[in-house]
């Protein structure tokens, strides 16, 4: 399952995203965001979504059925707690959220992978830590920084992350840089940088599943 975080649509109805709902260990959290941007305008969404659609196809070549959370970049949400439900329905082997980060800091950048942490269920244990790490390997392995300003060494525990902490499968949260930072707003921006992001993605989940 592919979560290609935000819409292209959802900055248009604040009203929508804006509502509260679940996003467990009893909190609640806006439906959704609008996502960020580089300082030239290309956005997250469209980022997030490119980047899951050549994910897809990739790890559709070697025989892995995907799913999305969303089919197209232009609606608006789905809100956080349902991505989840739609992912925990699907009974899928991994859930991978794709994400572009947007730090304040220009020369804060490189990737990192978060997990729900204390865990919350079984899922959320071993099997989603060791999906994060395999995603991590593959992020290094392409040549991709770990995070300066997030994190230690590319991983990042979170316990205020909807998604993660309403997974039921394992479930990792990618944030492939920061787009506030030149030189990966520029990669972002182009389609041969989505490419490599992807390439470490599929490369992430193919090695969580032997393949």
């Amino acid at each position: 399952m592919l979560d290609p975080g935000h819409n292209g649509g959802n900055a248009s109805h604040p009203a929508e995203i804006n509502k509260q709902v679940p996003a467990g260990r009893g909190e609640t959290k806006p439906c959704n965001t609008t996502g960020t941007a580089t300082n030239a305008g290309y956005t997250e969404h469209a980022f997030n979504w490119d980047v899951a659609q050549r994910v897809g196809a990739a790890l559709a070549t070697h025989g892995v059925q995907v799913r999305y959370t969303r089919d197209n970049d232009t609606g608006v949400g789905p809100c956080v707690d349902k991505r989840a439900a739609i992912a925990n329905q699907s009974g899928a082997a991994a859930v991978v959220s794709i994400h572009a980060d947007g730090s304040d800091s220009s020369s804060a950048h490189g990737f990192h992978v978060s997990y729900s942490n204390p865990p919350l269920n079984a899922a959320q244990g071993r099997p989603s830590i060791g999906l994060a790490d395999d995603m991590r390997d593959a992020f290094r392995s392409a040549g991709f920084p770990t995070s300066t300003y997030l994190g230690s060494g590319g991983i990042y525990p979170r316990d205020d992350l909807a998604g993660l902490n309403l997974a039921t499968l394992p479930a990792v949260l990618v944030e492939c840089g920061n787009m506030r930072n030149p030189g990966e707003a520029a990669a972002m921006s182009s389609t041969a940088g989505r490419q490599r992001y992807a390439d470490a993605i599929t490369a992430g989940i193919l090695g969580y599943l032997g393949l």
